[in-house]
């Protein structure tokens, strides 16, 4: 009996003192003015991401296809020189094959002081603007100047950076964008994470300012749309190609396409199966 109460009086000695360094580590972490109380915003859980297998050399190389359909899932991350980390997962992509793809900035194989960053190695990053205006990413693949397009992400992480960012790139006022609304479609990811040509020819697997993270849940065949690309104007029967591929059912996709997807239904192809 006396050693049960020499127990008793430990215990409660214990639950007594204020001196448990974790606890009041994450205490003060959530108490500090103006955090963001979700786990997302938490020191604890960036250095757990930090320490994210990130997409290497080897995963880069593969066809130009295959990269793009292999995109999706994976995570772009983008930090922002005030040190805040900005999520999205690819659910959109493009692939541009080069030298034979008459809608490929390096058809016949030219290689020009603009898109030097299709001929270099693959996960390589190639900006370029648009209507002297906006900016679209690839990443460059196997093959001679081919590279995949990133069309849309679905944003994880930053959301309000991402506001902000899509708000100073336009020049007058507007609402408040939703958050499906914030990168779906090419310019507008780059926009909402900062990307422009200063990103050009940068190796995702050694920027200290973008790279990628495998996606938790890979989508199976099922799960992925092949269609035509878009904006590729008159380009024969490459216009035709389905060279474009998306999530079934994800929101954050640019454009879909209803006809494929009934297509694909009446085949018995359902998401998820």
């Amino acid at each position: 009996m006396p050693r049960k109460r020499k127990l008793l009086s430990q215990l409660s000695a214990l639950q007594n003192t204020s001196s448990f360094p974790q606890i009041n580590a994450v205490e003060q972490l959530n108490a500090t003015p103006g955090a963001d109380p979700s786990p997302k915003s938490s020191k604890y859980f960036v250095i757990e991401k930090k320490n994210s297998p990130q997409l290497q050399e080897d995963f880069f190389n593969q066809p130009c296809v295959s990269l793009a359909k292999s995109f999706l899932g994976q995570i772009l991350v983008r930090k922002l020189p005030d040190g805040r980390e900005l999520w999205g997962r690819i659910v959109e992509t493009e692939a541009y094959l080069g030298g034979e793809d008459e809608a490929s900035h390096s058809k016949g194989g030219k290689q020009t002081q603009r898109n030097a960053a299709m001929f270099m190695k693959p996960g390589t990053l190639y900006v370029y603007q648009i209507y002297g205006i906006y900016f679209c990413m690839n990443v460059s693949s196997q093959g001679e100047g081919a590279a995949v397009l990133l069309r849309s992400l679905e944003p994880l992480q930053g959301l309000d950076a991402m506001r902000e960012l899509r708000r100073a790139s336009r020049k007058a006022p507007s609402r408040l964008l939703k958050d499906w609304q914030l990168c779906n479609g090419p310019s507008k990811l780059c926009q909402a994470f900062g990307i422009d040509k200063a990103f050009d020819q940068r190796d995702l697997t050694q920027d200290a300012a973008i790279w990628m993270v495998p996606g938790q849940d890979p989508p199976g065949e099922q799960d992925v749309v092949a269609t035509t690309r878009i904006g590729i104007g008159n380009r024969g029967e490459w216009a035709q190609k389905p060279l474009r591929f998306y999530l079934r059912g994800n929101r954050f996709v640019s454009v879909v396409d209803k006809k494929v997807e009934r297509e694909m239904a009446a085949k018995g192809h359902s998401p998820g199966s």
